[in-house]
């Protein structure tokens, strides 16, 4: 009998012949992921009675969710980190404005295929793009990760989903993520991990591809992998050439791939043709309807960013769609990139320039609004479009606030009009 992706990873990690799902293993990651949270976690480290971190070269910490500091706190808390940094010699730091944190792994070249990679956030799914094994732990089990190199793992049960055809236009990969969630829920993968499989899934973009790992977060899921190819390995090659030109060599050394026997618990099966343009509505990710069902909701602010959606592909159809135009002079559009990379690469190819001068305002690369402790808060009873990840009450820091979740078009679109509006009617 064959087996999944999830179970040969974890089966070669922990020095098992093979593993069967619920079985309980004891494994090593290779590169453990944390943020912001990183002032907290010390703390808790520190309670374990630690001098040293077991393995530095296999940590990276990102300062990234309040990036600049809004706060006296948070800016005690960098300063705490940065210090951590130096004292254990942690080489892997990036700080203020270098970007998000997923983004900037993949860029870094430590994510790679085979790779098991954990990260103190939820949206380590993430990792799933470039072929890893990558899943969100929490603070202590960070911690503890830092103190003994190791840590459990439950062998998950794996989902298979394959995607058929290409998308149509103004249809992107966001659109068929959320199509996904809505017809699976937000539970319909909790604690699995997702396999994409499909012509559908080869034919999209690498930028394309980081965002349905990414969303699989929003379904519950342990993990979510694609498979290594051509595609990812020029994606890496480019994002590593002037820093780490080795790497690529390496690229394929540890890729794994599912068996073609391989057992799952379900399997589905999606057409890519058939989707046209979603929305997320509040207050649930699952809550998921065609964007005509919503057209003409007003929106007080349109927000392009996020670990979801914040690269060179989605900045370039905002500008496409905003150029020659003007934001809604009732709605603020907030534009922040992904990575500093990224908006340097964005400011070389103009695309910077347009949304600026049709009204948008621009950020730090970094999380910005999205968990509601930076700039970019909504105001109480108003009603942002989002190309983020989440929407449930509160997220963006106002519990009297709305937030609708959809692709960058369509952000860019309604911030043109002042409400939910398909790009094609511009």
């Amino acid at each position: 009998m064959g087996h999944t992706f999830a179970e040969k990873v974890l089966a070669r990690n922990a020095g098992l012949a093979e593993v069967q799902v619920g079985q309980v293993v004891d494994a090593s990651p290779d590169l453990v992921l944390t943020h912001d949270n990183s002032a907290a976690i010390i703390k808790t480290w520190r309670q374990l009675g630690q001098a040293r971190v077991r393995n530095p070269d296999r940590l990276a910490i990102t300062l990234d969710h309040a990036a600049p500091a809004p706060t006296t706190q948070h800016a005690q808390n960098h300063a705490e980190v940065r210090a951590f940094v130096a004292e254990q010699g942690i080489t892997h730091f990036y700080d203020v404005g270098r970007g998000i944190c997923h983004q900037v792994l993949c860029e870094e070249g430590l994510v790679r295929p085979g790779l098991l990679i954990l990260g103190a956030d939820s949206h380590s799914t993430h990792y799933g793009a470039l072929g890893a094994f990558g899943a969100g732990i929490g603070r202590s089990e960070a911690a503890a990760i830092w103190a003994t190199g190791s840590i459990w793992l439950r062998v998950p049960e794996s989902i298979k989903i394959t995607v058929t055809g290409t998308l149509g236009p103004w249809v992107t990969a966001k659109d068929l993520g959320l199509y996904i969630i809505g017809q699976l829920g937000v539970e319909g993968g909790n604690y699995a991990s997702v396999e994409f499989h499909g012509d559908g899934i080869t034919a999209l973009s690498m930028d394309s591809r980081f965002v349905l790992p990414n969303l699989m977060a929003e379904m519950g899921v342990k993990n979510a992998w694609m498979a290594a190819d051509e595609v990812i390995l020029a994606w890496f090659r480019r994002a590593t050439e002037t820093h780490a030109p080795e790497l690529a060599g390496q690229f394929f050394a540890r890729a794994v791939y599912p068996d073609a026997d391989a057992t799952y618990a379900a399997e589905y099966h999606f057409d890519a043709t058939t989707i046209e343009p979603q929305v997320a509505c509040p207050h649930t990710v699952d809550n998921v309807v065609p964007l005509s069902r919503v057209a003409g909701v007003r929106v007080q602010q349109a927000f392009l960013g996020t670990c979801t959606n914040a690269r060179i592909e989605d900045l370039a159809v905002a500008a496409r769609v905003l150029a020659g135009r003007r934001v809604h002079p009732g709605t603020r559009l907030l534009v922040i990139p992904a990575s500093g990379r990224i908006l340097q690469e964005a400011l070389r190819l103009g695309y910077l320039a347009t949304l600026l001068e049709a009204g948008a305002v621009l950020g730090t690369p970094g999380c910005g609004p999205c968990m509601g402790n930076h700039l970019g808060v909504p105001a109480p009873g108003e009603v942002t479009i989002s190309s983020a990840n989440r929407n449930f009450r509160g997220r963006m820091g106002t519990r009297d606030a709305e937030i609708y979740l959809a692709s960058p078009a369509v952000v860019a679109a309604s911030a043109v009009t002042g409400r939910i509006t398909h790009p094609g009617e511009l």
